[in-house]
């Protein structure tokens, strides 16, 4: 799945725990509401609760949440919850020995510019959270009276 497609998924399942707040949602029906592979989504759900952002019970009333208010979680962090390489990954190979040809001169400036535009990109991140997404979309969370002050 692609770095865009993880991200955007994720998004939306979380969106949906958000407006499905306080009760619980199994992988199959987040997976019927929002599309996509239920298993795929299983897998990223799990890597957003390693990082907090959701929790899963078991059993017959068990199922995915969301244990943050969607003001507290911006993208940049579910990026890196579900991202295990970076937007702007490139795959090179150095040259070997002391002088540096054409290839590795040009293979050094392009990994520093997407060094420097993965950052750009992250940094923008931080300021989108998952409650301006919703607003945006006009998506009504049922989160924003729970456990959390509403921002």
């Amino acid at each position: 799945m692609s770095a865009s497609k993880k991200l955007s998924t994720s998004v939306k399942a979380i969106c949906y725990l958000a407006e499905s707040f306080p009760n619980p949602k199994s992988s199959k029906d987040i997976s019927d509401n929002i599309g996509g592979n239920a298993s795929k989504l299983r897998q990223l759900l799990s890597m957003l609760a390693k990082n907090g952002i959701v929790s899963s019970s078991q059993g017959i009333n068990g199922g995915f949440i969301l244990t943050k208010h969607p003001g507290k979680i911006h993208l940049q962090e579910v990026y890196c919850s579900v991202e295990d390489r970076k937007a702007f990954h490139l795959d090179v190979n150095h040259s070997h020995g002391d002088s540096k040809d054409r290839t590795s001169i040009f293979n050094d400036y392009f990994l520093d510019l997407f060094a420097d535009v993965q950052v750009e990109i992250e940094d923008k991140m931080r300021l989108i959270s998952l409650q301006s997404i919703m607003n945006n979309l006009k998506i009504k969370s049922k989160y924003n009276d729970r456990l959390v002050p509403k921002e």
